[in-house]
C-alpha cells in the first residue's frame, strides 16, 4: 500500500489531470474523492494547489472544449450518445437544453456542481451557438469555483485532521484506501438511483411497434387516435423537423402546468430526443401522480420511431 501510495504522491498531478480529463469526457468517474484526497494531502505538504488547479483546469478545458465543437458540429447526435450513457436518470439533455436556454452561459457557473449537467452543458452550448470566446470564459470560472470548492474543502478537513498526529498520520497512510472506498460509494449510489428509476419504468414504456399498432387500430375503428406529445426541444427539432403523425409539440415544462388539456379518455404517449426517453419516462411518471394514469414514454424516443421505418411528418419551422 505505501509504494502505490507513493507513486500517487509522485505523479498526484498528473493522477489528477487525468482523472478529472475522464470524468468531463464522459466516463462515469467521480472526481470529486480525488479533489477532497489532494486538498487533504495539501495539508501534509505532499502537494500544492498551487498545481493542481492548472492540472484540473486544463483537463476540462480540453474535456469541454472538445464537447463544445461536437455539439456545435453534430448537434443532436452527440447528446444522443451522451445520453445513453448517463447514470443520472433525472438529468438528460432536455433538462440541460432548457437550463442553457434560459439562463445562457451563465449555466457554466454552476453546471459542474450537477451531475449529468456537468457533461451535457458543454455541447450544448455549442448546439445553441454561443460564441467559443464567451464559453471559454464562463466554463473557466465555473471549473475554478467547482475545483476550488472541493480542494480548500480537503484542504480545511486536513488542517482540523492535523490537530491530532495520530488520526493525521493514519489519514495519509491510508488515502489511497479511502479514495478507492469513496469513489466505489459513488458510483453504488448512482447505480443503485438508476436502478430505482428503471424499476419505476418497468412495463410503462410502450414499444414503437404498439404505438403503431395503436394507431392503425384507432383508424380503423373510426376512434381517436392516441394523443402524441413531442417533448423535443426547439434546438434538436431544426436539424431534423419531422415529428411523428398527429404529434403535438409541448415543453416538458409547459405539458406539467397545462395538464388539464390531456385527454383522460384515450391513451397519451410522450417522446422527446433522448434514445433512453429519460425526459418522456420522467414527465410521464409525474403525470401518472397528477391524475394522468393512461400515459405512456415511447420506447427509444423518435430515434427508435425512425429506426423501426414508421413515418414521419414534417413541421412547418417558424
Amino acid at each position: 500500500m505505501s509504494s502505490v501510495m507513493g507513486l500517487l504522491v509522485q505523479h498526484a498531478y498528473l493522477v489528477l489531470f487525468g482523472w478529472v480529463l475522464m470524468e468531463q469526457a464522459g466516463i462515469p468517474v467521480p472526481s470529486v474523492p480525488l479533489m477532497l484526497a489532494a486538498g487533504t494531502m495539501s495539508a501534509a505538504h505532499k502537494l500544492t494547489l498551487a498545481y493542481a488547479f492548472p492540472a484540473i483546469l486544463l483537463a476540462c478545458i480540453i474535456s469541454d472544449s472538445m464537447w463544445f465543437f461536437l455539439g456545435r458540429r453534430h448537434g443532436t447526435k452527440v447528446m444522443n450518445l451522451l445520453c445513453r450513457f448517463s447514470f443520472e436518470a433525472a438529468t438528460c439533455v432536455e433538462k440541460t437544453q432548457r437550463t442553457v436556454g434560459s439562463r445562457g452561459p451563465i449555466t457554466l457557473l454552476f453546471a459542474k456542481f450537477v451531475p449529468g449537467l456537468s457533461t451535457m452543458a458543454a455541447p450544448i452550448a455549442g448546439q445553441a451557438r454561443i460564441p467559443y470566446w464567451r464559453f471559454l470564459l464562463y466554463d473557466t470560472a465555473g471549473t475554478l469555483m467547482w475545483a476550488g470548492a472541493w480542494l480548500f474543502a480537503g484542504r480545511f478537513f486536513g488542517d482540523i485532521a492535523k490537530r491530532s498526529n495520530e488520526f493525521f498520520g493514519l489519514l495519509t497512510h491510508f488515502a489511497f484506501g479511502l479514495v478507492f472506498l469513496m469513489v466505489i460509494g459513488v458510483l453504488i449510489f448512482r447505480i443503485v438511483k438508476r436502478r430505482q428509476f428503471l424499476g419505476e419504468l418497468r412495463g410503462l414504456r410502450l414499444e414503437p411497434e404498439q404505438l403503431m399498432a395503436m394507431m392503425e387500430d384507432a383508424r380503423l375503428a373510426d376512434l381517436p387516435l392516441p394523443y402524441i406529445v413531442d417533448l423535443r426541444h426547439p434546438l434538436d427539432i431544426l436539424p431534423d423537423p419531422r415529428a411523428l403523425p398527429g404529434a403535438v409539440h409541448i415543453g416538458p415544462e409547459d405539458l406539467k402546468e397545462r395538464n388539464a388539456i390531456i385527454p383522460r379518455d384515450r391513451d397519451v404517449v410522450l417522446y422527446c430526443t433522448c434514445p433512453s426517453e429519460e425526459t418522456s419516462a420522467k414527465i410521464a411518471l409525474e403525470l401518472r401522480k397528477m391524475g394522468v394514469l393512461r400515459v405512456r414514454p415511447l420506447r427509444g424516443g423518435l430515434q427508435g420511431w425512425k429506426d423501426a421505418g414508421y413515418p414521419l411528418e414534417a413541421i412547418a419551422l417558424v
